[in-house]
């Protein structure tokens, strides 16, 4: 077998496109032949430096974001709900907090990414399944047990996110987006040997199926191949 085709995916849990596309490239993990990083990043700050605009600035994007987000929880098969405030829940309270906690979590984490991906997941169910909190350290420790940590490791990292080594960590890591060209999440880079391809959104895959010799079988890859 050729060897492994390293994929990055930068992602924030503010950003519910960014929850489709992170559930569906774990999915692929063991499907495609990838070796599967995760890039915990900062939405807000790849937003401000690209120059982009929230789709809560833009009122019929806004308005048209709210269908098409219903129309792909039902095709990607991800339990994404409106909280009450769209607005209030991605741009006035951010995410600052939650992509410290989610880095703090990498940082301590030895030999793969399995507790970041269950922190993150259990983040964005908190706000695009369950209309909570994700600022409060309550909120992020709550979303923490679930995810599997122990108390321990909860206040251990809740101490940790204010320290200058995660916040430089995660600035790091945004702005390695950046390079890449980001101007929103999420964002997927294929590194091929010495080629590199970045896809912006929850909706390339097919494309970069194409673009990285694999095949793409639809957003719930074990369906089709318990059929094949």
């Amino acid at each position: 077998m050729a060897s492994k085709k390293v994929v990055e995916i930068f992602y924030d849990v503010v950003s519910p496109y960014s929850w489709l596309g992170f559930e569906v490239i774990c999915r692929y993990r063991n499907v495609w032949n990838i070796d599967l990083k995760l890039r915990p990043a900062y939405l807000g700050g790849v937003m401000h430096v690209a120059g982009n605009k929230p789709p809560g600035m833009v009122p019929n994007k806004f308005l048209y974001m709210n269908k098409d987000l219903n129309h792909l929880a039902q095709y990607f098969n991800v339990p994404l709900k409106h909280p009450a405030d769209p607005f209030e829940t991605m741009f006035k309270k951010g995410s600052l907090a939650a992509m410290r906690f989610v880095t703090a979590v990498q940082e301590r984490e030895v030999g793969g990414d399995t507790q970041v991906e269950r922190v993150s997941r259990e983040l964005w169910r908190r706000i695009w399944s369950e209309d909570k909190d994700i600022t409060k350290p309550e909120s992020l420790a709550e979303a923490g047990v679930k995810a599997g940590l122990s108390h321990k490791d909860i206040e251990e990292i809740l101490a940790m996110i204010t320290t200058v080594k995660i916040k430089d960590k995660l600035k790091n890591a945004t702005q390695e987006a950046l390079e890449h060209g980001a101007f929103g999440f999420p964002m997927i880079i294929c590194h091929m040997g010495e080629k590199k391809e970045m896809f912006f959104g929850s909706d390339r895959f097919e494309l970069m199926a194409y673009c990285i010799g694999e095949k793409w079988l639809g957003p719930q890859p074990d369906k089709i191949s318990a059929n094949l």
